[in-house]
């Protein structure tokens, strides 16, 4: 190996300029393994490291339990499957929890448990929903009542009235309308 090659070779393995790399290899008489030990005594070079391990819970300082890691993981991000056993909690408890009523004109006319009407709406779903959804164009109204956090489905089911009786609104204004020629 040529002088320039152990020079550059010398510069990459101890991190030091080609003046000192060419100077530490001119002392040892070109012999690359000298020149290194010649860096290291000079302190240009850092002398190999040791480094220890230990199974001591005293020594590691930066132990985690993973059970608390772990935890804190499923809190910060919950999963999909921990939604999805929320909100079924959720929905079981709403179906304990209310009644499903059917009014016209502020008159109940039927009030059954939500779970017995899901069971019926499960069974005859063919008959039940286009029924139901018929009926609103009747004047019928559907509502749940009790402790369950109704809100927000009576909302959407008082949506479905209103827009059912602006429909026939329409649909009767147009059939009635003389002027209305298509």
């Amino acid at each position: 190996m040529e002088m320039m090659e152990k020079v550059e070779r010398l510069k990459e393995k101890a991190n030091v300029s080609y003046e000192e790399a060419q100077a530490a290899l001119e002392q040892t008489g070109g012999d690359l393994l000298d020149a290194i030990v010649l860096l290291e005594r000079q302190g240009k070079v850092k002398k190999p490291g040791q480094s220890t391990f230990s199974t001591e819970y005293d020594q590691q300082t930066e132990y985690v339990r993973v059970r608390d890691k772990v935890e804190e993981q499923e809190q910060a991000a919950p999963s999909f499957k921990k939604s999805l056993e929320r909100f079924f909690r959720a929905l079981l408890h709403f179906i304990r929890s209310t009644s499903f009523q059917v009014t016209r004109e502020g008159k109940t006319l039927i009030s059954l448990p939500t779970f017995l009407f899901v069971v019926l709406l499960i069974v005859f779903w063919q008959v039940l929903a286009p029924v139901l959804l018929i009926a609103l164009f009747f004047g019928i109204r559907y509502s749940f009542a009790g402790e369950g956090g109704a809100d927000t489905a009576n909302n959407i089911l008082h949506k479905a009235g209103d827009f059912a009786q602006d429909m026939k609104k329409e649909f009767a204004g147009k059939n009635t309308d003389p002027t209305n020629e298509e």
